[in-house]
């Protein structure tokens, strides 16, 4: 008690040094700002809705802003005063003091008159049209703060929306789609509304040809004198508007230019044009084929213009990767006498060949870090169809980091080529394009060589064909009606791979031979890429099968096991989902989570998943609290003495929580805990009458799965320079599913200060990228 007394003591007198020495710079007349506080209606007892996020908004509005604090301590202020008054343009103090660093602001800074109209503005754009705001200062000592008092009134509401007249085929066109109107009876005064509603307008207006139409155009008068704390709005066309902006116009010619650019500007403009379809194609190198911009193109001959077919158009010919530069211009006939545009697209094609060299760091979940080299050959619109043959050579280094395997080296060596298609190539139908995103098929051939010294080889042959198309920015569908996998084992000879088979019998059935051929189908939603959301979402679901359509035109052997190459068919159905959830609790703290859900059922010649299919748990992906691989299956533990450490399962169930938050410039910190298991589906009971003598307590049962989870927390930092991310976490475990029932908790075994706890429990991981 009298420890935690003097701690407490220490702790407030260095809160209070630091409070000082935040001021101790300051020159005689400064004083410094503190932040503001803002008084709603003082001298009534009457609370406005929401009061506290008025209040909240209307601080966060004024200016200037604070030093930045963190604990109340303005931890930013303190480096800054830590640097001598003059420092040299380069060394640690000129870095501490403009760097991380921030000056003092000063009461000097504060525009009182200045804020009393921002803040005012601001209340009456919310609807308190009677708002009054009058600010003052305070000081105390060698600081200061403002407080602003603001009388709100009170708030008005909708009484009445006139839109214009039916006088003609623009106020028809408006009135047609009123019943979307955002401007409801009833609802606040908000300014923001209404300028939404003219934005709304416009855009309906340019589905329908206005394409010289603006939102400016538009001017909605609000009648307050009416009474009772209501309001009347009138929405109506400018006088002043441009008669370009009130009539709807149609698309003419559509003149398009593939090979473009700006030297061959006026040969190409003077060519003879290759008429297709509703397009006059200006190329006289034949470039692409005509039918391409039948995906490309939205826009007919004789059509009105629309903003739909305008953005779909755009986001196709840049996301078909074949031009680097897109630009399309809409051209008024006889100078906006009559109603015709003419549209011009100019595309010029990036380069047919390009040769690219990369050097990565890598970081597996299995605990492996290393570094690989990879060249790749590009060739772009190979058959005049924009289509693009990649083709590229790899080669790494790995080593195991950590883990009972560790100091193992790896090698590996990867060709692969991979053609895409910017379409659906499906027989005996057609698809329509119907969005901006480009339709892809891909058909794609690998093989890689992994060597893990005099231990074994791997050599991974694996196919695809199929399908990958977007709904829309957030939805995203991955189809693969074909995938071919086929893995061989090699050992240096026969007595090698007996010791290790024999020494670990897990091996065998990673180790053996893998044909898998089926199907797979992938589903992406997220909408991450929507930073006004406070909640982003992001979920991937998948299922993959082998063996079963396929396998009906495999004959079987003499045990009745269907197989290709001496090898046996895999048959298997496989079932995951990852569920991400992101919350902004600020601008500098995210709180993020993941919901990972894994099933396989293996059937005909397979009793469990392949190897290279199955789940694993644990690692630096995962769960961090235990080495990568290592976790499970249910209640079984890896001897201490098993090198071959890798353990798998047909179930996985898992749950990370996270709070990330930054701590300065690209160094952010993170607090976690995450939770989870695998398990098989069946018991694993050994082979009677060899050294395999099973996994106990391997199996899965529902009823007892949430008490076999294990639980590991810990903490990390992160470099976040948006380009890459580089992470070290640090975890133990505060729950081991392997102990026995009742004594799985051991949150009360945690001793940071034991040598022989943290070699036992604490765990370092070393990431590229965040961990979800």
């Amino acid at each position: 008690m009298k420890q935690l007394i003097k701690s407490t003591i220490i702790l407030m007198a260095c809160l209070v040094l630091a409070s000082c020495s935040t001021t101790r710079r300051l020159k005689p007349g400064q004083y410094l700002y503190t932040g503001a506080d803002v008084i709603i209606n003082p001298d009534s007892s009457k609370r406005i809705a929401d009061q506290k996020e008025v209040k909240t908004s209307l601080e966060n509005k004024t200016r200037p802003r604070p030093n930045k604090s963190l604990l109340g301590i303005k931890w930013k202020l303190l480096l800054y005063n830590l640097a001598p008054d003059t420092v040299k343009p380069k060394g640690i103090g000129n870095w501490l003091k403009n760097k991380v660093g921030e000056k003092p602001v000063l009461m000097s800074e504060v525009k009182i008159k200045y804020n009393n109209d921002v803040l005012k503005s601001y209340l009456i754009s919310q609807g308190y049209l009677q708002a009054d705001v009058t600010g003052d200062t305070v000081i105390k000592g060698k600081k200061g703060k403002a407080i602003y008092t603001a009388t709100t009134g009170d708030r008005y509401k909708i009484n009445s929306v006139t839109f214009p007249k039916d006088t003609g085929t623009l106020t028809n066109n408006i009135n047609k789609n009123k019943d979307k109107t955002l401007l409801k009876v009833g609802n606040f005064y908000d300014l923001d509304t209404y300028k939404n509603e003219r934005i709304r307008i416009d855009n309906d207006l340019k589905e329908s040809g206005y394409f010289y139409f603006s939102p400016d155009y538009l001017i909605l008068q609000v009648d307050s004198t009416i009474g009772k704390n209501l309001v009347d709005i009138t929405l109506k066309v400018k006088n002043t508007s441009p008669d370009a902006a009130l009539k709807p116009y149609t698309i003419k010619n559509i003149n398009i230019y593939p090979n473009y650019n700006l030297r061959r500007d006026s040969l190409l403009r003077n060519l003879h044009p290759q008429p297709y379809h509703d397009f006059n194609i200006y190329d006289d190198r034949n470039t692409f084929k005509p039918k391409l911009f039948d995906r490309l193109v939205f826009f007919k001959k004789g059509e009105n213009y629309n903003r739909k077919d305008h953005n779909q158009s755009l986001n196709r010919m840049v996301n078909v990767g074949a031009f680097r530069d897109v630009r399309v211009e809409f051209l008024p006939i006889d100078s906006f006498k009559n109603n015709q545009l003419n549209l011009n697209i100019f595309l010029t094609p990036l380069k047919k060949n390009s040769l690219s060299f990369s050097v990565t760091g890598t970081n597996k979940s299995s605990n492996f870090i290393g570094s690989e080299v990879k060249i790749t050959q590009t060739t772009r619109n190979l058959f005049r169809g924009a289509e693009q043959l990649d083709i590229s050579a790899s080669g790494g280094f790995e080593t195991q980091y950590s883990g009972l395997a560790k100091g193992q080296n790896s090698l590996s060596l990867t060709l692969e080529g991979k053609l895409t298609f910017p379409q659906f190539i499906v027989p005996f139908y057609k698809p329509s394009a119907t969005n901006a995103f480009i339709p892809k098929t891909v058909a794609s051939l690998s093989y890689q060589l992994l060597n893990r010294g005099s231990q074994y080889s791997l050599n991974a042959f694996k196919a695809e064909f199929g399908y990958n198309w977007k709904e829309n920015i957030r939805k995203e569908h991955t189809f693969n009606p074909i995938s071919v996998n086929y893995v061989q084992a090699s050992f240096p000879d026969t007595a090698t791979k007996d010791s290790l088979f024999n020494a670990n019998p897990i091996l065998r059935s990673s180790l053996e031979n893998q044909f898998i051929i089926g199907s797979n189908y992938n589903f992406t939603f997220t909408n991450q890429m929507e930073d006004y959301r406070r909640n982003n979402i992001y979920f991937n679901g998948g299922i993959e099968t082998g063996g079963n359509l396929w396998g009906l035109f495999v004959q079987k052997d003499n045990l009745g096991r269907r197989g290709l190459f001496n090898t046996s068919l895999t048959q298997f159905v496989r079932l995951e989902a990852d569920l991400r959830d992101y919350y902004k609790v600020n601008r500098n703290v995210t709180w993020a989570s993941r919901l990972n859900l894994g099933y396989g059922y293996a059937y005909g010649n397979s009793t469990t998943l392949p190897f290279v299919r199955q789940f694993f748990a644990g690692g630096s992906n995962d769960i961090r609290a235990f080495r990568a691989r290592t976790l499970g299956p249910g209640t079984y533990k890896v001897p201490d003495n098993q090198t071959f450490s890798d353990q798998g399962g047909d179930i996985k169930m898992m749950l990370n929580t996270e709070l990330r938050f930054k701590i300065v410039s690209v160094l952010y910190g993170a607090l976690f805990v995450d939770a989870g298991n695998i398990w098989l589906r069946k018991e694993d009971t050994g082979i009677p009458g060899t050294t395999n003598t099973g996994r106990p307590g391997s199996g899965f049962k529902l009823s007892r799965a949430l008490s076999e989870l294990a639980v590991g927390t810990g903490a990390g930092l992160r470099i976040d320079a948006q380009i890459f991310v580089i992470r070290l976490d640090g975890a133990f475990p505060i729950r081991k599913p392997y102990l026995p029932s009742g004594q799985r908790w051991v949150l009360n075994e945690v001793d940071f200060g034991s040598k022989t706890w943290r070699r036992e429990n604490f765990i370092l991981n070393i990431g590229i990228g965040y961990p979800f």
